[in-house]
């Protein structure tokens, strides 16, 4: 064994000293392997018993990059178990038969909690390490239930995880970015946007609303036990097409690969100049090694088929502990992390409940209105002396809606300009993107307010199904409203017949009639 080989088996055997398991790396040295390759064929075998990893080598004998010091790359992810992962495949398969193949066909299942990151080779079983660090820590914060909202645009169907559910998932992703870097010393960058469960992710835009169709017979309620899985995969081939062979294959000359019926092969698409027709170059996962192969023997996999699992961190609220220390050794042997803390009482999980189920209330401005850009006196630039509406600007808006007194009543309540259409749509793709949920929707009666609504529900998919209810209590009459009258506002009957999605059942409460009674006008013309 070189010196440098020594120096570095005399680390690890150091880290494992005290433990009661045996270091899986004693057997490998023992068989002649050197230290540095067997570190590798455990980090790429998850490090589960010696006998894979001897394997790998065995079958990476040829690899001619089994010496070069590529570190594999890690990510963390928060998977879902039981009949919500059942209903989740069922999407997977019925999606893919009904609308074919998307970008989130390539990963199962998963809440993404840290990015991918790379760990040394010698480093592995630190992050284990810190994986029950931290699971440990936060066990008794981890939400009973973990709330699940469908969002849905044109490129992406999926589930939102909000408020505070989404907080301490958030803060486990942190602390175990914390002790990865501390332990591991590996820069771990924890999930920050919107946690999310992909179902479908780039797919056609005419198959959206199957996809919406087939997503909404998936019921987030499904029982669920939550884990956290650590994964890795061989960060040279990312970019990768992934082929699965589906028959055997004897080479017939020496710069073909042998296959084997479920044998991995990486395919880059750039790089397929010397292959002839029917023939793709590719690099086995099994062996390492690079070769031409027939394309008509293999199928198309998921990116995640190639990934290796390390360990995982079941976050379960009613484990008994007889059985948590009876399946502690074959837990360890399968690579899962049990927690070691109680559950909580049943006070936290009702506090916790609560929180979950609060409402809030957003208050949203109105879009850009005419008159704030073409003065008081837009009304005449836009109108023909027969009183009708033509459009003299592209901001101007294209068309008005129809009222029973003509266009005269626009000047005292006029509509959005097309600035302020646009920025109502933006305001409701920031609401959509945000995952925030949206139930009911009041408006003041003013035509620029119940635009500013219909536009966001329009952005939110929700058009057809919240109606908008009008409330007069909420109108604002400010300076830039003419004359000491209350304004002429269209009626329900004229919103409906213009297209908006307004309640006719809805009734203002009283109170707020007589407040908007009792409010008198400063002299500067604000409320």
């Amino acid at each position: 064994m070189a010196a440098g080989e020594t120096q570095l088996y005399a680390k690890v055997s150091n880290k494992h000293k005290g433990r009661s398991t045996p270091s899986l790396l004693d057997p490998l040295l023992g068989m002649g392997f050197p230290a540095h390759t067997a570190l590798k064929a455990l980090a790429a075998t998850g490090r589960k018993t010696a006998e894979e990893a001897s394997n790998w080598l065995r079958c990476h004998r040829d690899d001619p990059s089994l010496d070069d010091p590529i570190p594999q790359e890690y990510a963390l992810f928060l998977c879902p178990t039981g009949s919500l992962l059942e209903r989740l495949q069922e999407f997977w398969r019925e999606s893919k038969r009904q609308c074919t193949r998307n970008r989130a066909h390539e990963v199962f299942p998963h809440i993404t909690l840290c990015d991918f990151f790379t760990c040394e080779d010698h480093k592995v079983e630190c992050l284990y390490e810190a994986l029950k660090r931290a699971g440990d820590r936060i066990l008794g914060s981890f939400p009973s239930v973990v709330p699940l909202v469908l969002h849905s645009s044109i490129s992406y169907l999926g589930f939102f995880v909000n408020d505070s559910p989404a907080d301490v998932i958030r803060e486990f992703a942190m602390m175990f970015a914390t002790e990865a870097s501390v332990l591991a010393d590996c820069t771990v960058k924890p999930c920050t946007k919107q946690l999310h469960l992909t179902l479908a992710h780039k797919f056609y835009p005419h198959h959206q609303r199957t996809l919406e169709q087939l997503a909404r017979a998936i019921h987030p309620g499904h029982g669920c036990q939550w884990t956290a899985a650590l994964y890795s995969r061989d960060m040279r081939f990312v970019h990768y097409q992934t082929l699965r062979a589906l028959f055997q294959y004897k080479p017939q000359n020496a710069d073909e690969l042998t296959l084997s019926p479920g044998d991995h092969i990486f395919v880059d698409p750039t790089q397929q100049e010397e292959a002839s027709e029917g023939w793709v170059i590719g690099i086995s996962q099994r062996t390492g090694c690079r070769g031409f192969l027939p394309e008509n023997y293999t199928e198309q996999a998921s990116e995640s088929d190639t990934w290796v699992k390390h360990r995982t961190y079941t976050f379960s609220l009613a484990m008994d502990l007889i059985s948590r220390k009876d399946g502690e050794a074959s837990s360890r042997r399968n690579g899962e992390l049990h927690p070691s803390q109680t559950p909580r009482d049943i006070s936290s999980i009702q506090a916790l409940q609560a929180t979950i189920a609060r409402r809030s209330v957003l208050v949203v401005r109105h879009g850009e209105r005419v008159d704030q850009i073409f003065g008081k006196s837009w009304l005449q630039q836009c109108s023909t002396p027969d009183g009708k509406y033509y459009r003299p600007d592209l901001n101007f808006p294209y068309s008005l809606p129809r009222r029973s007194n003509g266009i005269k009543d626009f000047e005292n309540d006029p509509p959005l300009s097309s600035c302020g259409i646009f920025q109502s749509r933006m305001a409701g793709e920031a609401l959509l993107e945000s995952g925030i949920r949206v139930t009911s929707v009041f408006t003041s009666p003013a035509l620029r307010c119940v635009q500013t609504a219909r536009h966001i529900l329009e952005e939110l998919k929700l058009e057809r199904r919240i109606k908008i209810r009008v409330e007069p209590g909420i109108f604002e009459w400010t300076k830039w409203e003419s004359g000491k009258a209350t304004p002429t506002l269209m009626t329900l009957d004229e919103l409906k017949e213009a297209n908006f999605n307004v309640s006719l059942d809805y009734r203002f409460p009283l109170w707020a009639c007589a407040s908007v009674r009792k409010i008198k006008r400063k002299e500067n013309g604000n409320w």
